[in-house]
């Protein structure tokens, strides 16, 4: 089974604070992810999204008077609930504003991978795996995460997350 957390960025003015509206607008952008992916609009991480949040929560080991921005680039900003009468096989959705955005923009880039991997990788590894391999994935899921928040900030956009199962 794959499960995807899907992330794309939109100029806030563009979007609609309803469930049912921007379930719409995610289906429609998940259609396209491979063009809005090339585009730099579009992020996803395949079933270890949670795990890529445990990497980041090590910047509160490291760093004891850090903000809790480390929350932002997998689960930061606020969900977006369902109406009444919305579809219940709607996907999760959460909406980080442009402030956040930025907010994520900085930490990502602000952060040591190496530092973090540190604190957080042997907790990462599962048994059998390979810590090179997995090492690996995390460094490039955190590199796409890097560019993928620094081009949303750069123009002021808002980020919405959907989980598809």
């Amino acid at each position: 089974m794959s499960i995807h957390m899907h992330m794309r960025a939109v100029a806030e003015s563009e979007i609609r604070d309803d469930h049912t509206w921007l379930a719409a607008f995610m289906w429609e952008a998940w259609d396209n992810h491979p063009a809005e992916y090339a585009a730099g609009i579009a992020e996803s991480i395949d079933k270890v999204w949670d795990s890529v949040n445990d990497l980041y929560a090590a910047a509160d080991v490291l760093d004891a008077d850090a903000d809790d921005s480390w929350e932002l680039p997998i689960y930061g900003g606020r969900p977006v609930t369902h109406s009444a009468d919305a579809d219940p096989s709607n996907p999760p959705l959460g909406l980080l504003e442009p402030l956040g955005v930025s907010r994520a923009a900085r930490f990502l880039t602000g952060v040591s991978f190496d530092e973090l991997w540190n604190v957080a990788g042997t907790r990462l590894v599962w048994a059998g795996g390979d810590e090179v391999q997995v090492r690996q994935e995390f460094l490039d899921h955190h590199r796409s995460l890097q560019a993928f928040y620094g081009r949303a900030a750069a123009v002021g956009h808002a980020v919405v997350r959907a989980v598809w199962a």
